[in-house]
């Protein structure tokens, strides 16, 4: 027969135990937490740069229903910690072709110049500067490239790129994929587009290029910027005018947890090095949509046949306490 003491001390335990239980379980529900992004303020579609021994971004401004009117540059030493470099370029006041809808920017140095391409009004600009941090002037007083019957979606999402040759090439688009060659001047379009659209993926946006042990990687954005489900794809090419080759598991970044909308991205490498990063956007956490979005940062790494492991938006790309990635070799 179980005494008074005994019976109580039972209790005590049987309570200490479902104390215990409830606690653990508490534990392992708690939401799941994101990186902080790297940019104050609701920002997007960023365009990560290497100038000199800096890194700098360039993003889209995050207005309402995308009514943005204005560009701002952004420069770190080490990817983790960013100063604001103020506005750059003002639609309103520095345009006389376009007054709103400043989008997904892109920009390049050559010959002393940086070169700055933008999108407004559904048409593609470049405006030129001394700086990486502007101001930058319209280079044209008229858009570099519009819209026509050849391609009658959004001209919007423009990206430069100057292969080891010295050519340079100008990728922009919406539904497909286009490309320009460009002159040495950097403001003049030579020659006709060339149509890329990846087959075999769903192409929507946000083209980027980079190159990696002699092939180039396309990289898109897939679905809508309002989505939880955009996302990040890639293909290969042995020429920057393609054709793009789309492997079998070619989506490397998309939501997970909070962590939605993650896309619209550029790729950046440690210069001297062979460590890659991706910055994109994500939806805000808490209360983000599709023009209320973050910057962030992730690893990017390839596996030895070089194909691009997938990225986990939910992983920090830094420990605490890291110094993160100064560039040591120009």
């Amino acid at each position: 027969m179980m005494t008074i003491r005994r019976f109580i001390a039972a209790g005590l335990m049987m309570s200490f135990l479902g104390l215990a239980g409830k606690v653990s379980m508490a534990q392992t529900t708690q939401p799941a937490i994101a990186p902080e992004p790297i940019l104050e303020g609701f920002t997007a579609d960023p365009h990560a740069v290497v100038f000199g021994d800096t890194y700098y971004v360039y993003p889209t401004s995050d207005k309402k229903d995308w009514m943005t009117t204005d560009f701002s540059c952004w420069s770190s030493k080490n990817l983790i910690h960013w100063k604001n470099e103020g506005m750059i370029l003002d639609v309103t006041k520095d345009l006389k072709w376009a007054k709103i809808r400043a989008w997904a920017p892109a920009a390049i140095s050559r010959n002393g110049k940086y070169y700055f391409y933008f999108a407004a009004e559904s048409k593609i600009g470049v405006a030129v500067s001394d700086k990486p941090t502007g101001p930058f002037v319209d280079a044209l007083g008229k858009p570099l490239i519009e819209g026509s019957k050849e391609y009658p979606a959004q001209v919007i999402d423009v990206f430069a790129y100057i292969d080891d040759d010295g050519q340079a090439y100008l990728y922009w688009g919406q539904g497909n994929m286009w490309v320009h060659k460009l002159k040495e001047d950097m403001i003049t379009l030579d020659g006709p587009p060339v149509k890329l659209t990846p087959k075999g993926a769903h192409y929507n946006e946000g083209t980027f290029v980079n190159k990696r042990n002699g092939v180039y990687y396309f990289s898109w954005s897939e679905d809508d910027a309002r989505s939880a489900n955009y996302r990040v794809g890639y293909g290969t090419a042995k020429s920057p005018l393609g054709p793009i080759e789309v492997p079998k598991d070619y989506i490397i970044l998309q939501k997970n947890g909070p962590a939605i909308g993650t896309g619209h991205h550029s790729i950046i490498n440690v210069p001297g090095t062979d460590r890659w990063y991706m910055i994109y956007h994500r939806h805000a956490i808490p209360g983000g949509s599709g023009y209320i979005r973050q910057t962030c940062i992730a690893k990017m790494a390839f596996d030895t046949d070089g194909r691009i492991l997938p990225i986990d938006p939910m992983k920090p790309a830094f420990e605490p306490g890291s110094a993160g990635e100064p560039i040591t070799e120009k």
